[in-house]
C-alpha cells in the first residue's frame, strides 16, 4: 500500500521536474539571454524557486550566466542531446535492414548497440531463425563495455586516460573464465581489435555464447556505434564467421559512409 506521504513525495517532485523543464523550454524560446526575475515572472514561479533550479542546470551544465548582465542562456549542452537522440534513431532505421540481411546470412542474431554513460546500449535487435536471443541483448538493455564485442569497439573511442578512468569508474569484473579483467590485457585487446578493424566476444560476458562485431564510424571517424552477430558458440565456429566476414565489414562500411564517414580520412 502506497502512504499519502510517498503520494505526496511523488507529486512533489513530479511538479519540480515540470518546472525545471518549463525553465529549459522558456530559455529555448527566447533570443537573447533573460534575467532570472524575468524568467520567474513569465513562468508565475517564486525567484528563490526560480534560482534554485537555474543554479541546478548551471551546475549540470545546461545554463550559463553573464557575469557582467547576469543574464541566462542555454549552453549547447542541450543541442549535443538533440544531436545525440537524431543520429541514434537515425542510426537505428540505417541499420534495421542490414541487420535483417545479416540474420539471413548467418542464421544467427544480430544487434546494433550504442554507448550510454560507460556502457552498452541495445538500440535495435534482429533474432535469428531459431529466435536465439539472449536477455541481455534486448533492446533498451544494457551490458558491460570491456567482455561484448560491440563494447569493446565502442572503447576505440577512449584514450589511456579515458580509460584508465573507466576502470576507475566501472572496474572490469569477471563474467566468465574468459573475461578480461586487467586493464594491460584490455589495452592489448584494443589495440589487436583496432588494427583487425573487428571484434570478438568469445564467451566473455556469457557462456555459450559467441559474437563478432564491427564498428559504425561517422564523420568524424568515431565510433558511434557497433553492430554484432551472436549465437550459441557450436555454431558460431571460425568457418562460419570468416566465410561470412566480408558481408559484415560490407555493412560497416555502408553504414559509416552514411554517416558521413570516409575511409581515407580513418589513416590521416
Amino acid at each position: 500500500m502506497i502512504s499519502k506521504k510517498t503520494t505526496a513525495i511523488g507529486t512533489k517532485s513530479n511538479l519540480s521536474t515540470e518546472k525545471v523543464f518549463a525553465i529549459i523550454e522558456y530559455l529555448a524560446n527566447q533570443r537573447e539571454p533573460v534575467k532570472l526575475r524575468d524568467i520567474a515572472h513569465d513562468l508565475n514561479m517564486n525567484p528563490s524557486t526560480t534560482l534554485r533550479f537555474i543554479s541546478s542546470l548551471e551546475k549540470l551544465g545546461y545554463v550559463i550566466q553573464n557575469s557582467s548582465t547576469l543574464k541566462y542562456a542555454l549552453t549547447m549542452k542541450i543541442c549535443s542531446i538533440a544531436h545525440k537522440v537524431v543520429l541514434n534513431n537515425n542510426i537505428r532505421e540505417l541499420a534495421s535492414p542490414f541487420l535483417k540481411s545479416l540474420s539471413r546470412i548467418y542464421g544467427e542474431s544480430s544487434c546494433i548497440a550504442i554507448e550510454h554513460e560507460m556502457q552498452v546500449v541495445y538500440i535495435d535487435t534482429q533474432e535469428g531463425p531459431d529466435q536465439m536471443l539472449t536477455t541481455m541483448k534486448r533492446i533498451g538493455n544494457v551490458a558491460p563495455m570491456h567482455c561484448t564485442g560491440v563494447g569493446k569497439l565502442l572503447l576505440l573511442n577512449y584514450n589511456n586516460a579515458d580509460l584508465t578512468r573507466y576502470v576507475a569508474i566501472k572496474g572490469l569484473p569477471k563474467l566468465t573464465e574468459n573475461t578480461i579483467t586487467t586493464l594491460p590485457a584490455l589495452k592489448e585487446e584494443l589495440q589487436k581489435i583496432n588494427k583487425q578493424g573487428y571484434a570478438f566476444d568469445n564467451e566473455e560476458c556469457e557462456i555459450g555464447a559467441r559474437c563478432i562485431a564491427v564498428p559504425i564510424r561517422d564523420y568524424t571517424t568515431r565510433v558511434v556505434a557497433a553492430m554484432s552477430v551472436m549465437g550459441p558458440i557450436f555454431r558460431m565456429d571460425d568457418n562460419k564467421i570468416f566465410e561470412n566476414l566480408p558481408y559484415l565489414l560490407d555493412a560497416s562500411v555502408q553504414l559509416s559512409k552514411s554517416l558521413g564517414y570516409e575511409e581515407d580520412r580513418q589513416s590521416l
